[in-house]
């Protein structure tokens, strides 16, 4: 594939000038690895809510690479900002440094799912065939805009290890992170899962879930059409409560919400929680090929172990009951662990334009990913897992 001769790069600003068939054919070839926040659905309602758009530091610049006759061949989501905020990848000291040293660190550019770390793939090409020469078409396209726009950096976060394989070299330095998942080990229920797990931490989990709902709380799953305004309402004042008290001003606003329920109602679960009639809280997830990812939790009632149970457990319960194979529960979290969530290690690539800050920030990320593997290591070997048939008691 010659691609100076045979392809156009074009920036689009905004996902709704690519139509949602076309984008969805470069993003989701696969049914069985579905990812919901590639789907153009998704994108779209955090631009038309006006989460993401410049006014919020987030000025859509995607890439997009055609042929002669105008089909879509790759594409990239891709923003440019001016702070870093959302991201669940952190730069901030990046960036005090570069600016303490003189320089200007804003605008960057970034490609990944805004406010989401959820891996999925950054360079999409569908199932074509000469795919890998698109990727670099898309990379090399992704630098040029760096340059064209003065920013800094591109930073492409949570993308799949293969993506981050085939795309470092000594321009693009290589990052990694862990977050913590649920592995589907073939159970029939959650009681097989309970069983795979050292007597002393089974019986804490069985205590948890008894004690979360003690206080006369009854869980619903709700997906699909069964969702109605009333249960965003509800879901929605416990979201603000949540990212009030963690970031301040909560990323996502009550349209983006009504949205997503419109367009994507199929890859919805909303887990909520009802105690003398009414709501008191919630978790969304949503609902990929494969896998469940836990997004966002809130409540207005604080009841001991509910979080676990709503985010964690009732997550285990759906997954084995649909045949997912996985939950993702979200950016960090070492509680995580003790409820059979294990370390996932989780990749970034960063261009940086400065050739100094460049070399100061690689020497850095060779110290940090030896540390990450580490602690991975180290939290693996302390998970709740029975490690011999010593372990495993009475329940």
């Amino acid at each position: 594939m010659n691609t100076e001769r045979e392809i156009i790069i074009r920036v689009k600003d905004g996902i709704g000038q690519i139509a949602p068939e076309i984008w969805d054919a470069c993003a989701n070839s696969d049914p069985a690895r579905y990812n919901p926040f590639l789907s153009h659905a998704f994108l779209h309602a955090l631009e038309a809510s006006g989460c993401v758009s410049r006014r919020t530091g987030w000025l859509p610049q995607h890439l997009v690479i055609e042929d002669w006759d105008g089909g879509l061949l790759g594409a990239m989501p891709l923003y440019l900002k001016s702070h870093s905020q959302g991201e669940y990848v952190f730069d901030h000291g990046w960036a005090d440094a570069y600016e303490r040293a003189g320089g200007t660190y804003y605008p960057k550019l970034q490609s990944c799912v805004p406010f989401t770390p959820v891996t999925g793939e950054r360079l999409l090409t569908g199932a074509h065939e000469n795919a890998e020469a698109i990727e670099t078409a898309l990379m090399n396209g992704a630098v040029e805009l760096v340059k064209r726009h003065g920013a800094s950096s591109l930073h492409i976060t949570f993308l799949p290890e293969d993506e981050w394989q085939r795309h470092a070299s000594s321009r693009v330095l290589q990052r990694t992170d862990q977050q913590f998942h649920w592995v589907n080990h073939g159970f029939g229920s959650f009681d097989d899962f309970l069983g795979e797990l050292a007597s002393r931490k089974r019986k804490a989990l069985k205590k948890e879930r008894r004690e979360a709902v003690a206080d006369g709380i009854t869980i619903e799953h709700i997906t699909g059409a069964g969702i109605t305004e009333a249960h965003w309402d509800a879901f929605y004042e416990f979201y603000q409560d949540t990212g009030s008290r963690k970031w301040g001003n909560p990323y996502l606003n009550r349209r983006f919400f009504g949205m997503i329920g419109a367009s994507m109602p199929e890859r919805i679960l909303l887990i909520m929680c009802k105690r003398e009639g009414r709501y008191i809280a919630g978790a969304l997830n949503i609902i990929g090929g494969d896998t469940l990812y836990g997004r966002y939790w809130g409540a207005i009632e604080h009841h001991p172990f509910l979080h676990f149970e709503t985010c964690y457990y009732q997550a285990i319960d759906y997954a084995i009951a649909h045949g997912l194979g996985r939950v993702e529960a979200g950016a960090q979290g070492e509680h995580k662990l003790a409820r059979g969530y294990l370390p996932q290690t989780t990749y970034s690539l960063h261009y940086l334009a400065h050739p100094g800050l460049s070399r100061a920030v690689a020497a850095y990320l060779e110290q940090e990913r030896c540390a990450v593997a580490e602690q991975a290591r180290m939290l693996t070997e302390l998970g709740p897992f029975k490690k011999s048939e010593a372990e495993d008691g009475e329940a």
